[in-house]
């Protein structure tokens, strides 16, 4: 009996135990939940209640260099329903599908899809969702949404780029700087039941977004528009693939004008103009091809492809033979129509020969055996030397994305025929802009620049907050010789196979260029001019590169005409006064 008396007395303890425990843990747990924990738990009741609704960030503006908007916002709206809210289904679809211009299938399947918030259409005309809105359909939202617009349309479309449904930056600048132009979207935050329908009395709150900062570039609208202009007047005339114009100022790599015709319409990207279409039937343009062309169209050929420069890059040839004192101006060359060089015959452009010149004279008549001969004695180590500093190994780190490098020899791969042809601008390849930007240097008293478009960038207050500045190290290229290269070169323009460039009244400085398209033999060429001015003190150098041109196809012959036309407007309105003495 007494054993019995102590095991219910010990299991009544320990139920007792047990008991009180339990009590203290849940004693715990409540003052957890009404201390601590209250915190937490009250944001998570908040959240599983509380919708959210995306406010798109108006995007920062796109500005010329006058101030001239190249990149602006449309107010547009974005069309959501909510499916728990919907009142009258029926009505709901027969309203956006005659509004928005939509399949029924398409709506209902959205209407009728039970989630949080479901996206009809975005980028939709105000007017039409002021339309939707007076209908008060109840679970249809109307949300405040910016489109990017294009002004000018076309104007500079390789360079500007464009966004996409979501804003966001694709191409060109607009996703080079969409860091910085993108703003910070902001949100509408409204409290609904757990089964998703609002609370009548409950406010919405609103985080408001921030507006995107503006990019002011370099880009002249007028500079711009006159280089499209002549541009496809060239392909036309020349029925070429393509004509691209460089114009930018020498001293600090400020691009004023990138050209690369045919551009097309930033309003409409994903449209293939009609040269892009042309002699393609309908059902030729799959879905596949469609996206080979558009990718074509949307290429800037002067930055993302590389070519032989030709007879233009002699001028760094030179360059490289006065820095390291293997060429004087008072060296004599004898130019029979060609040169021997190992196994090879390499011919000169003029096959008859130009007979004894002297150096002047020998890049003024644009001579391919004069040229070896100077490569020869300058030899690959110290033209590499040159090559290296001017950037030729590298990018020149334009503010646009694509940009391709450089194709050169080993220096330990070049023997005497690939530095023979390396000297008048054969066997490697590189890109209008690498030249354009190492021809800046040599002229500009050896300064190194960096060719650049953005030149400020401004928050919506007005306020800058970053400046860039396209001027590098200084030393590059002594002086004597940047002046030695600035005298030659007028006198290839003023008297040499440059003379088509000639502006009355102007003095200019440049070089031609006609460049063999791989594979040789191809009948396919690049003729091209690349020119300055004034020819002693640069304010502006151009490139003009006719891609493909049919018929005559010599540098001289049809890129230094265009030059010239580009010249006699763009000198004037930028400022720089004739010279009196100039023949």
């Amino acid at each position: 009996m007494h054993f019995i008396r102590t095991f219910q007395k010990r299991n009544l303890l320990l139920v007792l135990f047990v008991v009180i425990l339990a009590a203290i843990v849940l004693m715990g747990r409540v003052y957890y939940l009404m201390v601590p924990g209250s915190e937490h738990l009250a944001k998570a009741a908040k959240n599983l209640h509380e919708r959210e609704r995306v406010i798109k960030a108006e995007r920062g503006r796109i500005y010329d260099r006058n101030g001239e908007v190249l990149a602006d916002n449309m107010p547009v709206c974005t069309i959501s329903v909510i499916h728990n809210q919907i009142t009258e289904a029926e009505k709901v679809i027969q309203v956006l599908c005659e509004k928005l211009e939509l399949n029924e299938d398409y709506v209902r399947k959205r209407v009728e899809k039970k989630s949080s918030i479901e996206t009809i259409k975005t980028n939709v005309d105000k007017e039409v969702a002021d339309a939707i809105r007076a209908y008060e359909l109840d679970g249809v939202m109307v949300d405040e949404d910016y489109r990017r617009f294009y002004p000018y349309g076309s104007l500079a479309s390789k360079v500007l780029g464009f966004t996409g449904s979501d804003n966001q930056g694709i191409l060109g600048l607009e996703v080079k700087y969409d860091f910085w132009l993108k703003g910070e979207n902001g949100k509408i935050l409204t409290m609904a039941t757990a089964h998703g329908m609002e609370i009548p009395d409950m406010a919405e709150s609103m985080v408001t977004p921030v507006t995107g900062n503006s990019i002011k570039t370099s880009l002249d609208v007028a500079i711009q528009s006159y280089a499209e202009q002549i541009s496809m007047k060239a392909l036309e005339a020349k029925s070429a693939k393509n004509v691209s114009i460089i114009v930018m100022n020498p001293q600090n790599g400020e691009i004023y004008a990138l050209v690369n015709v045919p551009e097309y319409d930033l309003n409409e990207p994903y449209e293939l103009t009609e040269i892009y279409k042309a002699g393609l039937k309908d059902e030729e343009l799959t879905p596949e091809k469609k996206t080979e062309l558009l990718n074509q169209m949307w290429r800037n050929s002067c930055i993302s492809d590389t070519y032989e420069p030709g007879s233009a890059f002699k001028i760094i040839t030179a360059t490289a033979a006065f820095e390291h004192d293997s060429l004087e101006l008072g060296h004599n060359f004898y130019c029979p129509g060609y040169k021997l060089v190992a196994d090879r015959r390499i011919r000169c452009h003029k096959t008859q020969g130009h007979g004894s010149q002297t150096f002047t004279e020998a890049i003024m008549n644009s001579c391919n055996p004069a040229f070896m001969e100077i490569g020869g004695r300058t030899g690959i180590e110290n033209m590499y030397e040159t090559f290296r500093a001017l950037g030729l190994f590298e990018k020149t780190g334009i503010d646009l994305p694509g940009e391709a490098s450089s194709i050169m020899h080993k220096a330990e791969n070049v023997k005497e025929v690939e530095l023979a042809t390396i000297s008048f601008g054969q066997s490697f390849q590189i890109t209008p802009l690498q030249l354009m930007s190492a021809t800046s240097t040599v002229i500009n008293g050896g300064t190194k620049i960096t060719p650049h478009f953005v030149t400020e960038i401004v928050n919506n207050a007005g306020v800058t907050i970053k400046t860039v500045d396209g001027i590098g190290e200084t030393g590059i290229v002594s002086a004597e010789t940047s002046e030695i290269m600035r005298t030659v070169l007028e006198q290839v323009v003023s008297e040499g196979t440059g003379h088509n460039a000639y502006v009355e009244g102007f003095s200019i400085g440049g070089k031609t260029a006609t460049s063999e398209k791989l594979p040789r033999r191809s009948g396919k060429y690049i003729a091209s001019f690349l020119g300055f001015a004034p020819a002693k003190n640069p304010q502006v150098i151009a490139m003009v590169i006719i891609d493909e041109p049919q018929g005559q196809y010599y540098g001289g012959t049809i890129a230094a005409p265009v030059m010239a036309e580009l010249f006699e407007v763009v000198l004037p309105y930028l400022g720089i006064e004739e010279e009196s003495e100039i023949k």
